[in-house]
């Protein structure tokens, strides 16, 4: 048999916070509507995921506060750089996460935005719930724990 083609993400922006700040409880992938010259600046690495969010309005999804520069090249049509962003995504994902978007403490937070195999810009959003203070310091707690213990059986062997 054929091996399959492995599949390769070009990371451009990366929420690394995200992942400290909240419980990823499930992750999806959704495209992103862009105009030419976002796409060029995604491209030349200048992307900045931080403090976006996705929110359903008018049954759809929209990426919000994420920031693109404007591109240097493209001066007459260029794009505003903090602007809402359509998702693209099937109806019936929008709906099941708009419903869940009305729990409390539920929040959709991009991951991650990348070029997939094909070269279409793609986004990892995360249902995610925020943590608590405590909890942050669990994670802290066990992300030194793991670092000692790497360096433990490094020193061992």
């Amino acid at each position: 048999m054929a091996k399959k083609p492995e599949i390769t993400k070009n990371v451009v922006a990366q929420n690394r916070r995200a992942r400290f700040d909240y419980f990823i409880e499930e992750t999806m992938e959704a495209g992103l509507m862009l105009t030419g010259s976002e796409v060029k600046s995604l491209r030349a690495g200048k992307a900045s995921i931080v403090e976006s969010y996705a929110a359903a309005e008018d049954g759809a999804l929209w990426l919000i506060n994420a920031h693109l520069p404007e591109y240097p090249g493209a001066k007459h049509f260029g794009h505003a750089p903090r602007r809402h962003r359509k998702l693209l995504m099937r109806k019936r994902e929008i709906e099941r996460l708009s419903g869940s978007l009305k729990r409390d403490g539920i929040t959709l937070v991009p991951l991650d935005i990348y070029f997939n195999a094909g070269g279409i810009a793609k986004l990892t959003l995360g249902l995610a719930k925020g943590k608590k203070q405590v909890d942050k310091r669990q994670t802290i707690k066990e992300r030194d724990w793991k670092r000692d213990k790497a360096r433990l059986m490094r020193e061992r062997s």
